[in-house]
């Protein structure tokens, strides 16, 4: 099972938010989840990444695979198990990012969103699941981010 995450670059709470990915990847990993794309930027990309490698550990067949929205990118790709770039090279470079998202919800079986508000990358990424009616699983401040 693939999951992907998207959320935005700045995370309010983040000892809550970390502690509901923390219990989401939990469940997916006891029902098959084994490969988690990334897109590797800002707080709570980081954040899906680090909580991820948590469970490696125990689950060394969990594949952590930064996928790049440039052939040529300077993010790094220390904490990754892999990188993947997906063709984009027809794609300008400024919706290079936002086609690197729409393919990690093409390929994806669950996506997990941190988005709380609709506007940004985030939010069109979460839209664009919904479209897709992808198993979307999402925080939020009603529910103070519990399971």
């Amino acid at each position: 099972m693939i999951v992907t995450f998207c959320g935005h670059r700045e995370v309010e709470m983040p000892e809550l938010v970390y502690h509901w990915l923390y219990g989401i990847v939990e469940e997916l990993l006891k029902g098959g989840a084994n490969i988690f794309y990334l897109g590797g930027y800002g707080a709570f990309d980081r954040m899906a990444a680090a909580v991820v490698r948590e469970f490696t550990a125990q689950s060394p067949q969990i594949e952590i695979v930064l996928v790049l929205p440039y052939l040529y990118s300077k993010i790094d790709t220390a904490d990754y198990t892999s990188t993947l770039y997906p063709s984009l090279e027809s794609i300008p470079p400024r919706y290079a990012i936002s086609r690197r998202n729409r393919w990690m919800v093409e390929q994806a079986d669950v996506v997990v969103a941190y988005v709380l508000h609709g506007w940004g990358g985030a939010a069109k990424m979460l839209e664009y699941a919904k479209m897709k009616q992808k198993k979307t699983i999402c925080f939020t401040t009603n529910t103070g981010g519990k399971l």
